[in-house]
């Protein structure tokens, strides 16, 4: 029998993973101490977007810096003991965003968010849940008074690329979307995009797929892992002590820790978003959409309506800001008026963040059979499926049409 590769993390990443490793002929066994497919990309916004190609740092941030940690109801919080991490992180952050680097970075993003939504219903096709991902816009919307342009880098690098990019007035938005506040006057439609009904339960589904072909699960916690004396990785667990010739790291915003044992320092950090979801909101919305001025995006889905949102940087196990609750809710009346708030259910998630918005995948250099596919910041649920492939094929030993050298887990020690 041929080889069995070791997923570690058993969320959307290592689910895609999986299959694309099955699509080759290569067995796997998934670890993970939750249900498969439920962690960080569960509670996100559901945005299947091929142009989410515009990193987090862009020309020009550091000067809207200040204004996002200071006001009233910020989309950026720092929590005062993260300081010493985040000066580090923050300074690599800011060396990335010349126009440069951008554009370098923007044409990784489309290599992995492109064929976002093409390799989605592929991996849905005959599960029965085919209808779990819908073709939509993606909406941003202005207030009155905003002076949004096409012409601005990060929708004008859209363009350039082919992306069908279109400014509409208030008449045209509240006919696509009557459920809006008047508020908003003006927006731009990104179009040849899709939206998840339910982001968990396309991990449920996916996970479901994976055991039938033969996926094995394991429910319980990774505590360290090391090179024995033959060479094969040993992984200490809740359960015991697992071997194996290959491993996958697909743990998001643990990896760095868990990595630690290897001597490996990764500028990995986590940034914390915010979901609230209202069970019976009595209005809908046909697309996602983003209010910009917010920073916070809404959809609605299979189980209600969802606001997601807020970067809040913190210790991975803190808990959660209760204002950030109260802060949302207004947030998502904001948007809806007619939104009905009364049945609230309040998230937290931790996205696993590099400073350069790309994800580490491929082999870890120096620890051969240890490949990397996590750091996929605000991208995780788009860039998972492609992700899956990229790992597919560096274990199966096929060669890629493009320098990956960028997704290099060890980029920021060179």
């Amino acid at each position: 029998m041929g080889e069995t590769v070791t997923i570690v993390g058993a969320g959307i990443v290592g689910i895609c993973c999986a299959l694309s490793l099955q699509e080759r002929g290569i067995r796997v066994r998934l670890l993970d101490r939750g249900a498969p497919g439920q962690e960080t990309s569960s509670g996100n916004a559901g945005i299947i977007s091929p142009w989410s190609i515009i990193p987090q740092a862009i020309p020009g941030v550091w000067r809207t810096i200040p204004g996002l940690l200071l006001g009233r109801e910020s989309p950026l919080t720092v929590r005062s003991s993260f300081w010493p991490k985040m000066i580090p992180w923050g300074l690599k952050f800011l060396s990335k965003s010349n126009e440069r680097s951008v554009r370098q970075t923007s044409e990784m993003m489309e290599y992995l968010c492109g064929p976002s939504i093409d390799l989605f219903r592929r991996r849905l096709k005959g599960t029965g849940h085919e209808d779990l991902v819908v073709d939509s816009y993606y909406i941003h919307v202005f207030r009155k008074g905003d002076r949004p342009s096409l012409d601005s880098l990060e929708y004008r690098m859209r363009r350039e690329r082919g992306g069908e990019l279109e400014l509409i007035g208030s008449v045209e938005l509240h006919e696509l979307e009557p459920a809006l506040s008047p508020v908003f006057d003006s927006a731009i439609l990104i179009k040849g995009q899709a939206r998840a009904r339910s982001p968990g339960k396309i991990g449920e589904v996916l996970a479901k797929k994976a055991r039938v072909q033969g996926a094995e699960f394991i429910n319980t916690e990774l505590h360290r892992l090391e090179r024995g004396i033959d060479g094969v990785w040993i992984l200490e667990t809740g359960s015991g002590s697992l071997r194996a010739d290959k491993i996958v790291m697909a743990t998001g915003a643990w990896s760095a820790d868990l990595l630690k044992s290897l001597g490996l320092k990764l500028p990995l950090v986590a940034e914390r978003g915010y979901h609230v979801e209202f069970a019976s909101p009595m209005v809908e919305l046909r697309h996602s959409v983003m209010d910009v001025g917010a920073k916070i995006v809404a959809s609605s889905m299979s189980d209600g309506l969802r606001v997601a949102g807020s970067a809040e940087f913190a210790d991975i196990d803190a808990p959660a800001d209760p204002n950030k609750r109260d802060v949302m809710v207004r947030q998502a009346k904001a948007i809806c008026p007619g939104l009905k708030v009364d049945e609230c259910h309040f998230w937290l998630g931790r996205r696993p963040s590099f400073p350069d918005s790309l994800p580490a995948i491929g082999e870890i250099a120096g620890h051969e059979g240890l490949f990397a596919a996590f750091g996929h910041s605000h991208y995780g649920l788009m860039m998972a499926p492609k992700t899956g492939e990229v790992v597919a094929d560096a274990i199966a030993g096929r060669s890629q049409n493009i320098d990956l050298k960028r997704l290099d887990p060890m980029r920021f020690s060179q």
